[in-house]
């Protein structure tokens, strides 16, 4: 591949022949620059410093339209620098960006995936997995991230304890108790008179304290972000969390707003 680096020391021989050659020098400056721009997506990507540089990575390259190789080349490295950052509308159009040009890029089909995993869209995420597979079968993280996509989808088409309490996948804990205070007491069962509107009530309230349940545990949320359903019998082997087994009768001892046991009357601030 004709490098960025190869360019910059012949343009460099050049001038030295012809110091006054402004078109030239125009030209090393630019591709120089690009370079520069390319080792530093590089070098935060090996130090792990992605949040804190990857906007300035993005804005410092969008100043300059580069269809070339080596602009194609910076774009993939941001690209995969906002998929890491969890910028995923961005992360995607960078990544699309990249495809236009080479549709069988898999660092950039391996990358818009994750994205359209960030943003829920599975099915897309499994499409650009697949493609990324037939173009490097021994990647072990586009086996890994594909396994993970399809359960994602299985698991948004049965129970997904972020959608019962309304949160994002991306929400602080903060979030999720907020929600779950909130959702808890629109649903308590003391809240329904009508037979049939309390047994409603209760499987509701139940699935409730069950999403916060799982979202508030780091390792069960991890879990669960990797398609598993940490409360699923079958997942867990007929283990399954021990607060939550059986019907509301069992669920009675419990009390998920705090320590000490179940009562059916509360107060809020």
């Amino acid at each position: 591949m004709y490098t960025a680096i190869q360019f910059i020391y012949e343009v460099h021989e050049c001038l030295k022949l012809d110091p006054d050659h402004k078109q030239c020098f125009s030209h090393y400056k630019q591709v120089k620059k690009l370079n520069k721009q390319i080792q530093s997506a590089e070098e935060l990507i090996q130090q792990q410093r992605l949040a804190s540089q990857s906007l300035h990575v993005t804005r410092s390259y969008t100043k300059q339209k580069n269809t070339s190789q080596n602009g194609l080349t910076a774009k993939e490295r941001i690209c995969h620098c906002l998929a890491q950052v969890r910028q995923t509308a961005k992360a995607i159009e960078v990544c699309s960006e990249v495809l236009k040009s080479d549709p069988d890029n898999a660092n950039a089909l391996k990358d818009r995936a994750e994205a359209y995993l960030q943003d829920e869209q599975y099915e897309e995420a499994i499409k650009d997995f697949e493609k990324a597979r037939e173009q490097n079968e021994n990647d072990r993280q586009i086996k890994e991230g594909l396994e993970r996509a399809q359960r994602l989808l299985k698991q948004s088409q049965t129970r997904d304890y972020y959608n019962i309490l309304g949160v994002k996948r991306t929400a602080q804990k903060k979030e999720i108790i907020k929600a779950y205070r909130k959702l808890a007491q629109q649903w308590h069962p003391d809240n329904f008179q009508d037979p049939e509107d309390k047994k409603k009530a209760e499987k509701k309230f139940i699935d409730i304290a069950q999403a916060k349940e799982v979202l508030t545990d780091p390792e069960m949320r991890s879990k669960f972000d990797q398609g598993e359903d940490p409360l699923d019998p079958e997942s867990q082997q007929g283990g399954g969390h021990p607060h939550f087994r059986g019907g509301w009768e069992n669920f009675q001892g419990f009390n998920p707003f705090g320590s000490g046991p179940f009562r059916f009357k509360f107060s809020y601030n």
